[in-house]
């Protein structure tokens, strides 16, 4: 079964940081493309990152470029989102994805071979002064 536990989470002002984290289980992490999505209150989810298996290419979405990192640590099967400069903009429930996603519709998202991917729980930050 798989499994995708996201953390840190929290309430930051605008200009903060916070990173958050996924520990996944329950299939080859190694062996998987990961990315992150989130979802804004009242919209539907939206992807922002993704990470190829070996860690060393990266997308983002144009509104996180510059701001966001993600990362990943196949040793230890995590994957993490840095997040500087944070906006109000950025306020939404952060979730973790297992696969590359390409495109999200509602309260689901599709990877590149047009399946369903899963997504854990979700980690809550708010950006507000």
């Amino acid at each position: 079964e798989v499994q995708l536990v996201e953390s840190g989470g929290g309430l930051v002002q605008p200009g903060g940081s916070l990173t958050l984290s996924c520990v996944a289980s329950g299939f080859t992490f190694t062996s998987t493309p990961m990315s992150w999505v989130r979802q804004a209150p009242g919209k539907g989810l939206e992807w922002v990152s993704q990470i190829n298996k070996g860690g060393d290419y990266r997308h983002y979405t144009d509104s996180v470029k510059g701001r966001f990192t993600v990362s990943r640590d196949n040793a230890k099967n995590t994957l993490d989102l840095q997040l500087n400069n944070l906006k109000t903009e950025d306020t939404a429930t952060y979730h973790c994805a297992k696969g590359w996603v390409t495109s999200c519709s509602g309260n689901e998202c599709y990877d590149i071979d047009a399946r369903k991917t899963d997504l854990g729980q979700g980690t809550q930050v708010t950006v507000s002064s």
